[in-house]
């Protein structure tokens, strides 16, 4: 213990007067002190002057290689599954094109109305009413309506009506209304409903149409 505190007594000694002295003149114990104190003080300003910094850069950058992960597994997941999109496309296609044959184009539509009468006449039924109706143009096609009246017996009418279905173009029975007749027959009311595809003149007319329409809905804002 006593050579303890004797040790104590003259490292604390050398402590004493350093007031008003150069820290080169000082003694060996308190200049390794300073030093140390000294590389103590540049290590923390280095760390949250310029280490706090590269470590908030590297996080960063840890966050992004996750997100290219994830990305580049998803472009591998896509790139397996890519022959398999592009028949599904094709298989898309087709079908888009096997429904564009079946409707008519503007030239085709007397041919059709032709075709609807003869499935009826074909039947043997009467028609009261054949009468084609105002053409309705959508963005991409055009819908006709036609109002019809018809009479016969009742399997003459169920087997026009299965005619129409069969029809290579798409035609439609809406608003169909049955009335028997006091003789057994059997007089059908309906509208029937074909359509055409719009030719290029007529698709890009209506998309003209549709700007013009934004355009002053935009300028009411």
């Amino acid at each position: 213990m006593a050579d303890l505190k004797q040790i104590g007594d003259k490292v604390a000694a050398q402590f004493r007067g350093l007031n008003g002295r150069h820290p080169g003149q000082w003694p060996l114990i308190p200049r390794v002190a300073c030093g140390l104190g000294t590389l103590v003080v540049v290590a923390l300003l280095g760390w949250f002057l310029y280490l706090d910094g590269e470590m908030e850069e590297l996080e960063q950058g840890k966050q992004e290689e996750v997100k290219l992960r994830d990305d580049y597994k998803l472009k591998v997941r896509q790139a397996i599954n890519l022959n398999s999109l592009r028949k599904q496309k094709e298989q898309v296609g087709e079908y888009v094109s096997t429904l564009e044959k079946q409707l008519p184009s503007k030239a085709e539509m007397d041919a059709l109305l032709s075709d609807i009468n003869q499935a009826g006449l074909g039947r043997g039924l009467q028609f009261e009413l054949f009468k084609p109706g105002q053409v309705v143009v959508k963005d991409y096609y055009a819908e006709l309506p036609i109002d019809i009246k018809v009479s016969g017996n009742y399997h003459d009418v169920g087997a026009f009506t299965s005619d129409i279905a069969n029809l290579p173009r798409i035609v439609t029975l809406n608003n169909m209304n049955l009335v028997a007749g006091k003789d057994g027959s059997l007089t059908l009311d309906a509208v029937a409903k074909t359509f055409r595809y719009l030719d290029k003149d007529e698709v890009s007319e209506q998309r003209k149409l549709a700007a013009e329409k934004a355009k002053k809905a935009g300028g009411k804002k």
